[in-house]
């Protein structure tokens, strides 16, 4: 597909390169030269994202001009941009980055302040080190103004089959104003636990490549069956979607990763999200002495609010947390009967 204005030819499946964080740099290059071998060629990573473009690098740096790399920058002047995007080269491994975005910023930068990250990647592109400009963003309202300034080749915008009719509204958005669509989070964080159901349903629009987060071997090629032979959006297909839309209506946690770093150490992604995890995944996992000790931690909640000042869905983070562990002991106790 063409990805917007941009002109760059993209797969319909992205490589979303957060999750190889938590993998070892040998078996990171494996898969990602398996997603290269298979013919994924759109890799989207973030400065953020500690060593995935140290990985993207090592694996990929002798096929760079066969593949389109996005990272981002969450920096929110133009130094800081520059120098984010000094590194980001240096670790990738390559002269250029076809698309740098800014990072979930808060605000939409000032386009006429020298000093600010749109004047960044304004300078970065006259210099040739960054061919298209981006932004990503979990507001709707924040996605929706980036677009409408016409400032910005493409937007990365959360959305998968549980999406509200507001957040898909965004897609036809996009198409009108000929801006690129990269969908994140088409599982929601793994809530979504039928990869078919949401492939299906995001195939239907032709002008948006998903990014699939992807941590294992085994993940890679779950995806990669999917691309071989396209699931149809048939009824069985719409009655998964129903099913999902009715468990999860309503706001939960995404599992950004925002609200990290947390002062009393509370898993915060997986802890906020405790008893949709119990129903919607096998509970045994989550029953152990070890995530017993997890969850006991939000009893030491210090109340300093970085949680909730850092979720862009604007969630009461702590509020939350309190009710996942009323549900979590409820659930335990149970379960012991």
């Amino acid at each position: 597909m063409t990805l917007g204005r941009t002109g760059l030819t993209v797969t319909r499946t992205a490589f979303g390169v957060l999750p190889l964080q938590r993998t070892a740099l040998p078996e990171a290059a494996r898969i990602l030269r398996r997603a290269f071998d298979a013919g994924i060629t759109f890799y989207d990573t973030a400065r953020a994202y500690t060593d995935s473009e140290e990985k993207i690098g090592h694996a990929l740096a002798d096929v760079r001009d066969r593949v389109v790399i996005a990272t981002k920058s969450g920096a929110t002047t133009r130094e800081g941009l520059l120098r984010d995007l000094e590194t980001s080269l240096r670790q990738l491994r390559t002269d250029f980055i076809d698309i740098l975005q800014l990072h979930n910023p808060a605000q939409l930068p000032d386009p006429t302040d020298p000093e600010s990250s749109y004047a960044g990647l304004q300078e970065a592109q006259r210099k040739g080190l960054v061919r298209f400009i981006g932004i990503t963003n979990h507001s709707r309202e924040r996605a929706v103004a980036a677009v409408a300034t016409g400032l910005f080749d493409t937007l990365q915008f959360p959305l998968a089959h549980i999406s509200s009719p507001e957040d898909l509204a965004v897609i036809d958005l996009c198409r009108m104003r000929n801006v690129g669509l990269i969908a994140m989070k088409p599982l929601c964080g793994g809530l979504l636990t039928n990869a078919r159901t949401a492939f299906a349903f995001l195939r239907q629009y032709a002008n948006l490549t998903p990014i699939w987060g992807v941590q294992r071997w085994e993940e890679l090629e779950d995806i990669l069956a999917l691309e071989a032979n396209p699931p149809a959006l048939d009824a069985a297909v719409w009655a998964e979607i129903a099913r999902d839309r009715g468990a999860l209506a309503g706001d939960f946690c995404r599992a950004c990763g925002y609200c990290l770093p947390c002062p009393a150490e509370i898993p915060i992604p997986m802890a906020a999200r405790m008893a949709l995890l119990l129903r919607r995944m096998p509970a045994q996992q989550f029953l152990t002495p070890e995530w017993h000790g997890y969850m006991q931690r939000i009893t030491a909640c210090t109340g300093c609010g970085h949680c909730r000042a850092h979720c862009p869905y604007g969630l009461d983070t702590p509020a939350l947390l309190q009710r996942m562990l009323a549900d979590y002991e409820a659930f335990a106790a149970a379960a012991c009967q």
